[in-house]
């Protein structure tokens, strides 16, 4: 049924829309029935889940950070992670750009970034204020070990994914805006937003990576895609 699902989720991907295949809480065996599918990276929302997962799995895909990055600090800017990680996710503050270029200069990578941006503005949520994005943007883009890489974002929590378009719209329109300033050091080109129930409608306001795990992880007594 996984393979099904994701092969469906797929399909219906545009060409150049990445498919971040989000297993937060998903057995080993699940998620290898989702790589066997199709999945090729994979989002990652507790970094301890790493543990588990690297040592069978390894390099067949890619590996994603897409949990709350300030909560998770002390376990995401451990050596073992920071080496296994292909893209940090969910940067949202000038420090912690700079905790995570100061840990990768001792390994000599250039960790990719995503800056969160909070475009709902809720106050209980993480992201940068979309009013103070292009100064954190210019601030992390001087740092030599990181490297912006574009934008993501949560939406609100609503009854109907169409209520998200505005939403996903701002962002992009951000997206441009940022990409025009042409800031060196910083390569706007993956915005990450939609997830199970709203990524068509992302994909349609401009996401090129999409982050979906219920609508693949489906079980026989749930909806089907």
């Amino acid at each position: 049924m996984i393979k099904d699902n994701i092969k469906k989720v797929l399909e219906k991907l545009p060409s150049g829309v990445e498919l971040v295949t989000v297993i937060k809480g998903r057995s080993i065996e699940d998620v290898l029935t989702a790589i066997d599918g199709g999945a090729k990276i994979l989002g990652i929302n507790y970094i301890r889940d790493i543990n588990r997962l690297f040592s069978i799995i390894g390099r067949r895909v890619g590996w994603h950070y897409i949990g709350i990055a300030r909560l998770e600090k002390h376990d995401l800017l451990r050596r073992r992670y920071l080496e296994i990680l292909d893209m940090i996710e969910t940067v949202d503050s000038i420090e912690l750009a700079k905790d995570i270029d100061e840990r990768c200069s001792s390994m000599g990578k250039v960790m990719p970034l995503l800056i969160e941006v909070n475009i709902s503005m809720e106050p209980q949520k993480s992201g940068v204020h979309p009013d103070n994005l292009e100064y954190i943007i210019r601030e992390i883009s001087q740092l030599r070990y990181v490297k912006i890489m574009g934008l993501m974002t949560m939406g609100p929590l609503v009854d109907n994914p169409e209520k998200l378009r505005p939403y996903f719209r701002k962002m992009k329109q951000l997206f441009n805006y940022m990409r025009s300033l042409a800031i060196p050091n910083v390569e706007m080109t993956y915005l990450s937003m939609g997830m199970s129930d709203s990524y068509q409608i992302a994909i349609e306001e401009g996401a090129n990576i999409v982050r979906i795990g219920t609508r693949i992880f489906l079980t026989d007594e749930e909806d089907k895609i």
